[in-house]
């Protein structure tokens, strides 16, 4: 009988691992600090998600059997593990790590903005006791954070996507043996990017898009969900999001004014939105981004 899917998260919920604390940081990034004592196996069953590990004490005794020529672990060391992925850990000695879950979509997205890729072009290699010294310290900066205090969980946010990025530029490949078929041609993603953000502040419908590319409405909502990761709506507001973070970081515009130039109806409906992917107002991301500034 076929093991189900399960997380990475529920996976070790399900096992002897100890959750010390876990944070949602906004965006679909979630972070886990666990500590393991037992002696243990334990088998990551194609999750959905991708996975980053960081060894933050011992290590030295965890063993990846699907993999034997790998090194041993040790502080310092990171894990790669994709979604979709297998993998299977023997735990003969004591561990504290970080974990960093974000879903396929988050960074298939980055697949776009930061290269101009097919996401299904790129793949996440899966990477076992990897020494990146910047990576590493991105994630023990994370670990030291309380996510439970609205500092804590937006530098989080903040240092998650600095990995995510990182991980894009460092740990992925072009699938060469894949194929790509159906989705947007490069110049009509670069096309209907260009037209998104130049109409962010508008109305931009999904016949619209489609016009521009001479397609019809269905045609052109599946070629372009195939391309981006999700669909026409989910990228123009997750766009808008960004458009609105930027202002407030870099503006003193009134909330109103952002909430038009980023394509929300109102202040309120930018907050509501706002608070959904983030956690918190955009008055609070403001006042954060401020104070974390250097004076």
């Amino acid at each position: 009988m076929t093991t189900p899917a399960l997380p990475v998260y529920e996976t070790l919920t399900q096992s002897h691992a100890e959750l010390e604390r876990r944070g949602v940081l906004g965006d679909g990034l979630t972070a886990a600090l666990w500590l393991r004592t037992q002696l243990e196996d334990t088998f990551y069953n194609r999750p959905e998600h991708h996975t980053l590990s960081l060894y933050l004490e011992g290590g030295f005794e965890i063993v990846r059997r699907d993999r034997p020529q790998c090194q041993r672990g040790a502080p310092g060391k990171l894990c790669v593990l994709p979604a979709e992925h297998e993998s299977d850990w023997q735990v003969k000695g004591p561990i504290r790590f970080l974990h960093l879950y974000f879903p396929t979509e988050q960074f298939d997205a980055l697949a776009v903005t930061l290269l101009d890729r097919e996401p299904r072009e790129m793949q996440l290699l899966d990477r076992t006791y990897m020494e990146d010294p910047m990576l590493a310290a991105l994630c023990r900066r994370l670990a030291a954070l309380d996510w439970d205090c609205l500092d804590g969980r937006l530098t989080g946010n903040a240092l998650s996507h600095e990995v995510l990025a990182h991980l894009m530029l460092t740990n992925t490949a072009r699938r060469h043996a894949v194929a790509v078929k159906g989705g947007l041609a490069p110049w009509q993603r670069r096309r209907v990017r260009e037209l998104i953000e130049a109409r962010l502040d508008g109305e931009l419908t999904v016949g619209e898009l489609a016009a521009e590319l001479a397609l019809s409405e269905y045609h052109f909502a599946r070629m372009f969900r195939t391309s981006f990761g999700q669909a026409p709506h989910g990228w123009i507001m997750q766009r808008r999001l960004a458009r609105a973070q930027s202002l407030l970081q870099t503006s003193a515009l009134p909330l109103v004014d952002i909430a038009a130039a980023s394509g929300f109806a109102s202040a309120s409906h930018l907050g509501n939105r706002f608070r959904a992917a983030l956690g918190v107002t955009p008055g609070d991301y403001r006042r954060w981004h401020r104070g974390s500034q250097p004076s």
